[in-house]
């Protein structure tokens, strides 16, 4: 789940961290407000979309005066943003948030994630921060500096001055640096949070350090514990598609291909969208009906899919280890009638009961064809989406 950049820093205030004045808009008229209310001469107008990039995207501005604070926020509001971050969706602004103007002096990076690879919390910086830091991660890693936290003694204070002495910090600034980076380590692991990141931390002109942007995401699995989280959860920034397979615990990803996939399991989507390349094909997304999978859920599966112009073709397949495959079948064949599904359909089952469901497949009068393995189900799928 991703937040809003004012939600994150709402965060990070919480848990100490220095964090700009800010006020969130969804009117010009607010937007004045909020800039009168923050005085001072200078304000940034800021888009809320769940994307980085947003200043090369124009969402991102400087105004000089509350006239341009109308006039930037009024433009901004009911716009759409796509990024590099985006996955190929247009991000509604519904929200501006107007920050003060900051004097800053330099812009530094730091981030903490979940290391897969060490099976550890890692910390990331670099003194090379702001708007193109994958730009420096490519051509010059050198530049990127990095603290694993081991999980029996946690994060420890000579590791946060081993980073701000490698990002060139004041001793002043280490201890500041010291105090996020305890900040961030206890909102990451209390939170159950997958990334959380700061680009720019900046230091301003008096010497101080402050986060001034914030992205976070957590943990989807681990949200049941944090209903605060959930309710800050905004659907106009998710894919349409997969927030209705959300709201049905279906397991779904948009991809760019044309062949519809509904597959139970992970691990066995993950290898039949393989499969499909390997033929030639394009898998259209991902999909994971799960091991309890039910009639109700494979109608819901087949609504989804086929909810996309581009789908030319799909391909079922299920692997009968708690469902019976006869009772999947049947499910297709509702699903089918149901939805009333304009493109060919390919099932594999495997499993139990999966001669019975082949079956009931071969003698429906509906265009679907059985598959007896995962390579020829592919390969009818590939022939079949042309």
């Amino acid at each position: 789940m991703n937040f809003h950049e004012y939600q994150a820093k709402d965060l990070f205030a919480a848990y100490g961290l220095p964090v700009p004045r800010g006020v969130v808009a969804k009117t010009a008229d607010e937007a004045v407000a909020g800039a009168e209310e923050l005085g001072g001469e200078v304000w940034v107008v800021k888009a809320q979309v769940h994307a980085g990039g947003r200043g090369k995207a124009g969402g991102v501005k400087l105004a000089k005066s509350i006239d341009e604070v109308r006039e930037i926020a009024g433009n901004m509001l009911g716009m759409t943003i796509e990024t590099y971050q985006t996955g190929g969706l247009a991000m509604p602004v519904n929200e501006v948030l107007i920050a003060e103007g900051i004097d800053i002096d330099q812009e530094l990076y730091l981030s903490v994630l979940v290391d897969r690879a060490n099976k550890c919390i890692t910390f990331i910086g670099s003194a090379a921060g702001g708007v193109d830091i994958e730009q420096v991660a490519a051509e010059t890693p050198d530049k990127i500096f990095s603290v694993e936290v081991d999980n029996t003694e946690g994060l420890q204070p000579y590791q946060c001055r081993k980073m701000g002495f490698a990002l060139g910090l004041t001793s002043k600034q280490v201890r500041q640096l010291t105090g996020i980076m305890q900040g961030l380590d206890r909102l990451f692991r209390e939170k159950d949070l997958s990334l959380v990141e700061i680009n720019p931390l900046v230091v301003m002109a008096d010497g101080n350090l402050l986060a001034l942007d914030a992205k976070i995401n957590a943990d989807s699995n681990g949200l049941f514990r944090h209903p605060d989280l959930v309710a800050m959860r905004d659907v106009t920034q998710e894919d349409p598609t997969e927030a209705r397979a959300a709201q049905h615990d279906l397991s779904y990803v948009t991809l760019d291909g044309n062949i519809g996939c509904m597959v139970n399991g992970a691990g066995l989507a993950m290898a039949t969208m393989d499969v499909i390349k390997l033929n030639g094909g394009e898998p259209a997304n991902f999909l994971d009906v799960g091991g309890g999978a039910t009639a109700e859920r494979v109608a819901e599966a087949f609504k989804l899919i086929t909810a996309s112009d581009g789908v030319k073709a799909i391909l079922v397949n299920i692997f009968g280890g708690i469902v019976r495959c006869d009772l999947i079948a049947q499910g297709v064949i509702t699903a089918y009638q149901e939805v009333g599904v304009q493109v060919p359909v390919v099932v594999r089952l495997e499993g139990t009961n999966a001669e019975q469901g082949q079956k009931m497949l071969d003698e429906c009068d509906l265009e679907i064809t059985s598959a007896a393995n995962l390579n020829d189900g592919a390969l009818k799928a590939v022939a079949a989406a042309g």
